[in-house]
């Protein structure tokens, strides 16, 4: 018995650590973005835990890959949101962009569930703001705003979308392009 217990040390610390390296791999290695289904758009990762957002991005994935394409190389969804309500009359899609980590830019579309021209405008705004506005039959934006400042932070640029009926507004949301620190 006592010539099997320094082997059986040395068997139960190989199956240990065997059995805990892949955790240990997991956890050093980067996970892999989640693309919204039917696109080659990626989720940020607050959307992916989004059901709202994972639920709109589902139900009209030609939206998210045209507001990708609009919005660029690199950009991720990051939030949607049926507006004014459940209804739907619009939506508005918010995108951000960061490379090797660090932000470059956000960019936003609202598009128009109605089926007919509404006046619409789409802002984006950090330092300043940039704005789309006009009558439009499918949607407006996209409105992007990039920059290499190191201060620049997309997920907080500020969002405002707009649309009237005649002098009445009937969704006016405002709303940062991500979860904002």
């Amino acid at each position: 018995m006592r010539k099997w217990l320094p082997a059986l040390a040395v068997s139960t610390a190989f199956v240990s650590s065997v059995l805990t390296a892949p955790q240990a791999l997991a956890q050093d290695s980067q996970s892999v973005p989640e693309k919204v289904p039917g696109t080659n758009v990626e989720f940020s990762p607050s959307a992916a835990r989004d059901p709202q957002t994972r639920a709109l991005a589902a139900a009209d994935p030609a939206a998210v890959q045209a507001g990708g394409l609009l919005c660029g190389s690199g950009y991720q969804l990051s939030y949607a949101e049926p507006l004014p309500d459940s209804r739907r009359l619009g939506t508005l899609f918010t995108y951000f962009k960061e490379v090797k980590g660090e932000p470059k830019g956000a960019c936003a579309l609202f598009d128009n569930n109605l089926g007919v021209k509404k006046h619409m405008k789409l802002q984006v705004c950090w330092t300043t703001c940039k704005a789309d506005e006009g009558s439009f039959f499918d949607y407006a934006g996209p409105v992007k705003y990039e920059s290499s400042d190191p201060d620049f932070q997309p997920r907080c640029a500020l969002v405002h979308a707009l649309m009237w009926d005649g002098d009445v507004a009937f969704i006016d949301r405002q709303v940062h392009v991500g979860s904002c620190d």
